[in-house]
C-alpha cells in the first residue's frame, strides 16, 4: 500500500511507485540471492545502515555491509552448496518529512540445496527500509531487518 503523501511527493501516481519500489526491491534481492555482496552493498547509499537482526552489530557503509553479508552466508552454510530465494510480500510505502521513503514488508527465506528438491523454510521476518532517490535512483539508507522468533 502507497500513502497519498508518498504518491504527491513524488509526482507519481500510487501504482507508479509501488512499481517502481517493486523493481527496486527485485533487482536488490537478485543480488542478495546470488551473494553478489558488492553490488548488493551499491544498493545502499555511501553511509547505509543494515541491521540484520536486533542482535547483531549495525554495519555501516557499504564495505561493511559487503562484508557482513559474506560473513553471515559463510556463518551459517560455510562451503555448502545452497540457493537461496528471499520472498518479500505485503509492501507498505510511506513518506518521512525528509522526504525519504519509509517501508515495511515481510520477509521469508527458502534454501535449497542441489541434493533435494524440496526447499527449506528458512526464517521469515519484519523489513523496515528508508530508501532515498539520490542519482536519479533508489538507495537503501537505512534497513532493520527483525526476524520474527526475535519479535516476542
Amino acid at each position: 500500500m502507497i500513502d497519498h503523501i508518498a504518491q504527491e511527493h513524488l509526482h507519481t501516481g500510487p501504482a507508479a511507485l509501488y512499481t517502481q519500489v517493486q523493481q527496486f526491491y527485485a533487482h536488490q534481492v537478485r543480488l542478495l540471492d546470488d551473494l553478489r555482496a558488492e553490488e548488493f552493498a551499491a544498493t545502499f547509499t555511501a553511509d547505509g545502515v543494515l541491521v540484520s537482526s536486533p542482535v547483531a552489530a549495525a554495519a555501516h557503509g557499504r564495505p561493511a555491509i559487503a562484508a557482513a553479508l559474506r560473513a553471515a552466508h559463510e556463518r551459517r552454510f560455510g562451503t555448502e552448496p545452497v540457493r537461496r530465494r528471499h520472498w518479500h510480500t505485503m509492501l507498505h510505502v510511506e513518506t518521512r518529512p525528509d522526504g525519504a521513503l519509509s517501508t515495511r514488508y515481510y520477509r521469508l527465506v527458502l534454501i535449497t540445496r542441489p541434493w533435494d528438491p524440496a526447499p527449506v523454510m528458512g526464517p521469515s521476518a519484519v523489513v523496515e527500509d528508508v530508501l532515498v532517490h539520490e542519482g536519479g535512483r533508489l538507495l537503501t539508507r537505512e534497513r532493520r531487518v527483525t526476524p520474527d522468533h526475535l519479535s516476542f
